[in-house]
């Protein structure tokens, strides 16, 4: 899901859990997890799970789960989200309300901040934190001089963050595998269950969501390839989870939303609030042009439709089935 930015509340025989780094499959005691780059997965025999960005101080935070650090494997290729990341990511949205009045709304978990480093290749990697330190720490020093320079008001505490990350390099060591060499094993190997597990909406997709109100990754089935390394003709079935109502965290277009008492119905009855930033989600009918659209990219082959039952109090339910531009109908989403 692109890192510790998204959250899944999931509940198993009356326990409820809030993942923001894990698969939720690492509740099952029979399968694996993987963390890779962009994307979660999950199975009954086996829990592949794929971000971009690893916050090492997460793999801390796992309780009531035993033995969880056996069923965890993390690539070598996920870079990390480093602390002055997410200092950079809430710098970044002060600056944004300032000077156009309007932020994007992110978590401030310093996803976007990580992509960047990433994108402009000064990022670092698991593979990099285990290998040479002393060349690590160059190249973090670098990086964390890059930022300085770039925010004057930003504070780092250097070698106090090196000596934090030594410790979980060596923490987080036997956990680490070559993830493109472990997925072509899961994919070819004896017979495995693989489900991918994605976060974020596919309107939030850097590329084709409501920009620039998105996330920073691909999450739409394309990073199942991108993110995993999954050759396109190992993707079979996939599954379109949408809600009987539209939901949205944070600022961006919502033609469907219901600013009055449907909508704060549909928020107190659907709990509807951020799993990783407890804001209250916004709330309105089902849209059906975007979800049109993201079948259009993603290639639903089964739709999971759910929270019907928050509309049962209601005696008319309504659904977005068209938009309008220019006082014509468009076959598109705009």
């Amino acid at each position: 899901q692109g890192g510790n930015n998204a959250g899944h509340t999931v509940v198993v025989d009356g326990k409820e859990y809030d993942f923001h780094l894990f698969p939720s499959g690492i509740i099952n005691q029979k399968a694996i997890s993987f963390i890779e780059k962009h994307r979660k997965s999950k199975s009954q025999c086996q829990s592949l799970t794929n971000q971009h960005s690893c916050n090492p101080t997460f793999l801390h935070l796992l309780t009531g789960l035993k033995d969880w650090e056996k069923r965890l494997i993390i690539s070598d290729r996920a870079h990390i989200v480093f602390d002055f990341h997410q200092a950079v990511d809430g710098l970044q949205e002060v600056q944004r309300q300032a000077q156009e009045g309007k932020n994007i709304g992110t978590t401030k978990k310093g996803i976007g901040p990580t992509y960047s480093s990433k994108a402009a290749r000064t990022g670092l990697r698991i593979c990099d934190l285990l290998s040479d330190f002393d060349e690590f720490s160059s190249r973090f020093k670098n990086l964390a001089q890059q930022y300085k320079s770039m925010f004057p008001t930003l504070e780092i505490d250097i070698e106090g963050q090196l000596k934090k990350l030594k410790g979980y390099a060596e923490k987080i060591r036997p956990m680490v595998r070559d993830g493109v060499y472990f997925m072509y094993e899961a994919l070819h190997g004896s017979p495995k269950k693989i489900l991918v597990e994605g976060a974020n909406a596919a309107l939030l997709d850097i590329d084709f969501g409501t920009y620039p109100f998105v996330t920073s990754s691909n999450c739409t089935v394309g990073g199942v390839c991108t993110g995993l390394g999954v050759p396109p003709q190992h993707v079979g079935d996939v599954y379109g989870v949408v809600k009987a109502y539209t939901t949205r965290v944070g600022i961006g277009a919502f033609p469907t939303e219901q600013i009055n008492e449907i909508g704060d119905l549909l928020q107190s009855r659907g709990h509807e609030w951020g799993v990783t930033t407890g804001r209250k989600r916004r709330c309105g009918w089902l849209d059906l042009v975007i979800l049109k659209y993201a079948h259009m990219i993603n290639g639903f082959t089964a739709l999971a439709l759910t929270k019907l039952d928050i509309l049962d109090v209601l005696d008319e339910i309504k659904i977005g089935v068209a938009y309008k531009l220019g006082g014509k109908r468009i076959p598109y989403f705009p």
